[in-house]
């Protein structure tokens, strides 16, 4: 095949606009009705990452990078969540990414097979901020969530919480929860907090 023929990443590309439909299934569990779709969460986690790296002396880029890619083995899997993977665990994240990167140009392949073995391996700078992004992302949803009247959503905001690693993450995450969710507003039209 020759090296410029873009055909598997086209149908990656395709395979990829799935993950805007695919929920995230834990929620379910927490009584959330319509939960955020795996882009959803993934487009925020890799906001969060740039922030937490910028704060922790790391790369941003990469870690938005990591964080943006970290969960595209769902549109193979589905949003295995933390029950379901006590029966069926999810397929390897690493053998995933092989099969989804087959017929890529290789320069695109491999550095997609070694992103996600960066993710996985939780040892890069990078891969500890984006991670740490992907559970502060998780508690945050949770806050929403919580907000709108989940009560059971705080069972993932305190496990979110608890595995945070970083110092800017368990920062966050004290001001994240000294928050409302609509204080943002608030403060941009100049009012006090509600």
């Amino acid at each position: 095949m020759a090296s410029d023929d873009l055909s598997a990443v086209g149908r990656f590309l395709y395979e990829a606009g799935t993950l805007k439909h695919a929920r995230r299934t834990g929620w379910w569990m927490a009584g959330v009705r319509d939960p955020e779709s795996v882009a959803e969460h993934s487009w925020r986690t890799a906001l969060i990452a740039t922030i937490i790296a910028k704060l922790e002396g790391a790369d941003p880029a990469r870690a938005a990078y990591l964080a943006v890619w970290h969960d595209t083995q769902e549109s193979r899997t589905g949003d295995v969540n933390h029950l379901g993977k006590k029966y069926a665990p999810a397929g390897d994240p690493q053998e995933v990414t092989a099969d989804q990167t087959v017929g890529m140009p290789e320069v695109l392949a491999s550095a997609v097979r070694e992103l996600i073995a960066e993710y996985e391996a939780k040892e890069s700078p990078e891969a500890v901020c984006a991670r740490d992004a992907d559970k502060l992302e998780c508690l945050l949803q949770g806050i929403e969530y919580k907000a709108q009247g989940y009560e059971n959503a705080q069972r993932w905001i305190d496990n979110s919480r608890g595995r945070l690693t970083t110092e800017t993450a368990n920062r966050l995450a004290d001001e994240l929860l000294a928050q409302g969710s609509i204080d943002w507003l608030r403060s941009a039209l100049g009012e006090g907090r509600g």
